[in-house]
């Protein structure tokens, strides 16, 4: 299988996966606003989606809690965003598989040829080595 050719990086498509996702588990969350992370996941939930954190360290953020896997979250996943390092990919990709996600998102500088060939076969949408936040922003705000 080529790699590539699993990756999602057209536009349409792009668009229609951040235009029918409502649910999103953001994996990796920080509680510092000063972390990209954080004003990611604050900029998703001020676009309309359900958001929530994914983080084992910490209990809550902003006075909501913060479930310490994929499988904690307690409604169904459409996009899993991903702001772990890439090693450690490949289990948030078998994660999300088991809790039957709709798409693997992994940020900028986040990339795994067999955890995207993984999710892919599973079904999944992949995203990788992209912000969400910018793909947002460029296809749905007019921006």
């Amino acid at each position: 299988m080529n790699i590539s050719s699993t990756l999602i990086t057209d536009d349409t498509t792009l668009r229609d996966l951040l235009t029918s996702a409502r649910v999103i588990a953001v994996v990796g969350y920080s509680d510092n606003p000063a972390k990209v992370s954080y004003r990611i996941g604050r900029y998703l939930k001020q676009a309309g989606y359900k958001v929530y954190a994914v983080n084992p360290t910490i209990q809550e953020i902003d006075g909501e809690p913060v479930y310490p896997l994929i499988s904690a979250v307690p409604e169904p996943i459409d996009i899993v965003n991903v702001f772990r390092r890439p090693e450690y990919l490949m289990g948030v990709v078998e994660d999300a598989i088991a809790v039957g996600a709709k798409a693997v998102w992994a940020q900028l500088g986040i990339y795994d040829a067999d955890a995207a060939q993984k999710a892919s076969e599973a079904g999944l949408q992949v995203v990788m080595d992209r912000c969400i936040k910018v793909d947002h922003s460029l296809l749905l705000s007019g921006w």
